[in-house]
């Protein structure tokens, strides 16, 4: 029997750099993986589909080539070449984390891991043992009983980025970051995509205004956006599908050639031997303290397999952490309310913190800024005026509640909110941090500005 200081079950962002950081602090580490190295996120997840997005946007750009004083001759996609693109780019970050497996000595274990009693771990009928051993099995798309997915008609997200020919017509049931990538990515490549969303507003975990932007800028761009309604059925027996949704004003038929569910994730925890081990599960959720410890001692759980936000950032960071506090070293427990959320359709969505309502709910007395993108001279030399930043403070102590954007790039903009919250910056301490101009970033300064009425572009 193989024995290690800490196996890693599973090698997406949670499992790979766990194992990484376990090694960088001398603990003998292996990592099982039952496919590709890197996990969903890496092979059929966050990468890829970020590979697909820039292929619309691209090609949005051509299309709009004249807006921009250029020429463009009859712009064409390629969906097999886009799709083909996108496997690519996934390939070549899973076998960066090979690379970085060997650079640490991380023994790579294929096969499929099995918990069982004493730290130890079946693989495919082979034992290893370890003094900790890490759950990192991520999750998978859920399936609703009245939207069962067959991969063909009925297709979860991973079918969604490696289809072989390209839908005319698309249904996406959910409005989450997965739906809405999805429905402009389509929208932008031709297929007539039609949003059907439960909650009264996509992107329903945003901000109400950025709701309303994202509504207004898809309808503006085509895309149909159905909300408080219920995909009831699905009649798969044709040659299409034709989707029962329910609405507000009654039962209406859908058709399509393709639905996406993208209602959300359900965690990978059959089947692993937590029950043989006695592991404390609540419904698909592994039970952890803030350390990442399970019930039992010397088995742990980070990722979407446990209760916190289903992010690549946040495995990440809790499987650092984890490593670190079974090293010895003082560590702080995560501050989950300072995790930020991105979306990657055009316009992106970035947040973090409180939205207005729930800084309201929660009692405090605020003050909101807002700048809109329509003011900023990089925005309007970009072309891409759609969205604001949106700001909430505590008007007492200044303290930064939450900050809320929607616009070209923001996604690569929110560190500056998590960072200064993290920090404990004032609202008038961002405000006389000099931001550079022309960029869109400075719509985060003058957004402050409004906050406090010191806004000078308004």
């Amino acid at each position: 029997m193989s024995k290690y200081d800490i196996i890693v079950l599973g090698s997406g962002p949670g499992g790979y750099v766990a194992a990484i950081r376990a090694s960088q602090l001398g603990f003998k580490t292996a990592i099982i993986e039952k496919e590709n190295l890197g996990g969903i996120c890496l092979n059929w997840g966050c990468i890829p589909t970020k590979a697909l997005l820039k292929s619309a946007q691209v090609f949005e750009y051509l299309k709009h080539a004249e807006d921009y004083g250029l020429k463009v001759k009859d712009a064409e996609h390629d969906f097999d070449a886009v799709v083909k693109r996108s496997r690519g780019v996934a390939e070549g970050m899973s076998n960066g984390v090979k690379f970085l497996m060997k650079k640490n000595k991380i023994d790579v274990i294929d096969g499929f891991g099995k918990l069982k009693a004493g730290k130890k771990v079946d693989v495919d009928g082979k034992e290893y043992s370890a003094d900790h051993i890490i759950v990192a099995t991520g999750a998978r798309s859920r399936e609703l009983p009245s939207l069962p997915q067959d991969g063909k008609k009925v297709i979860g997200y991973r079918q969604a980025m490696s289809l072989d020919k390209q839908p005319k017509k698309l249904i996406v049931v959910g409005s989450g970051a997965i739906g809405v990538e999805f429905a402009y990515f389509y929208n932008s490549m031709g297929t007539e995509v039609t949003i059907v969303e439960y909650m009264p507003k996509i992107v329903p975990v945003e901000d109400d205004e950025v709701s309303k932007q994202l509504e207004r800028s898809f309808k503006k761009n085509g895309i149909k956006v159905m909300t408080s309604s219920e995909v009831l059925s699905v009649d798969t027996s044709g040659e299409g599908v034709k989707a029962t949704v329910k609405t507000k004003k009654g039962e209406e038929i859908l058709e399509a050639d393709v639905v996406l569910s993208a209602v959300g994730i359900k965690s990978n925890i059959e089947n692993i031997g937590l029950e043989d081990v006695g592991i404390a599960v609540d419904r698909d959720k592994i039970l952890v303290n803030d350390y990442y410890q399970t019930n039992i001692p010397g088995y742990y759980a980070i990722g979407d397999v446990t209760p916190g936000q289903a992010l690549a950032h946040v495995a990440s960071a809790e499987g650092i952490l984890c490593v670190e506090k079974i090293a010895g070293m003082h560590v702080e427990a995560l501050d989950y309310g300072n995790i930020p959320g991105c979306t990657y359709c055009t316009p992106e969505i970035a947040s973090v913190g409180l939205t207005e309502a729930q800084a309201k709910e929660q009692g405090y007395d605020i003050k909101v800024g807002k700048f809109p993108f329509s003011a900023s001279g990089k925005a309007s030399a970009g072309g891409n005026k759609d969205g604001f930043v949106k700001v909430i403070f505590d008007a007492k102590y200044g303290e930064w509640l939450g900050c809320h954007m929607i616009g070209a790039g923001v996604t690569d903009m929110i560190a500056e909110a998590v960072l200064g919250r993290k920090l404990e910056t004032t609202g008038h301490e961002v405000l006389k941090a000099v931001h550079p101009h022309p960029t869109m970033s400075e719509a985060v300064m003058e957004a402050v500005a409004d906050a406090y009425d010191e806004v000078i572009h308004l």
